[in-house]
């Protein structure tokens, strides 16, 4: 009876050490990784970079459609159509509801500014009729990367901001 009880004991470990019956193959490959499109494109959307509450300096960022109502064509007394301006014109208006419900904020002041951004043969220059060597740099950060992404869709891509203080940058988005 000893006899069957331990036959009966190595017998699970014996199917164990078996495996499946099925055998290892080398890695077959059969083609480029899949790529996908995870927003709408940029005549829709944009990426905005808030800071995420789970971190001070982390900053997440968002796709946000760039529809303007009709009724709203000027911002901050300056026409935004469409484009890396009105990137900024929402960066500026700060997270919607969704998004700070998501733990999502800013570290920018609200405000309706006038600006212009555009792409130069040193990168992406931003005016603002605001004050920008006081911004924080996580401010700094959000603004940087919004516009290098708003403008050339390239974080990479160096950036300097004028305000009425003063200049920041060039400075390159760290996300």
């Amino acid at each position: 009876m000893r006899g069957v009880r331990a036959l009966g004991a190595l017998l699970p470990l014996a199917l164990l050490a078996t495996g499946c019956g099925i055998r290892a193959t080398d890695v077959i490959e059969v083609g480029d990784p899949a790529v996908v499109d995870v927003a709408p494109g940029r005549e829709q959307s944009t990426l905005l970079y808030f800071v995420s509450s789970s971190s001070a300096k982390r900053l997440m960022p968002v796709v946000r459609p760039i529809e303007m109502p009709a009724e709203f064509p000027f911002y901050g007394g300056t026409e935004v159509a469409r484009g890396p301006s009105r990137a900024l014109a929402l960066l500026f208006e700060g997270p919607n509801k969704v998004e700070v419900a998501t733990g999502l904020r800013t570290e920018l002041p609200y405000a309706r500014v006038a600006l212009n951004i555009e792409l130069g043969p040193d990168g992406v220059l931003v005016r603002l009729n605001t004050a920008v060597t006081t911004l924080s740099e996580v401010a700094r950060q959000q603004l940087i990367c919004t516009a290098a992404q708003a403008r050339t869709a390239d974080r990479g891509e160096a950036v300097k901001v004028v305000g009425t203080d003063g200049v920041i940058g060039p400075a390159r988005c760290s996300v």
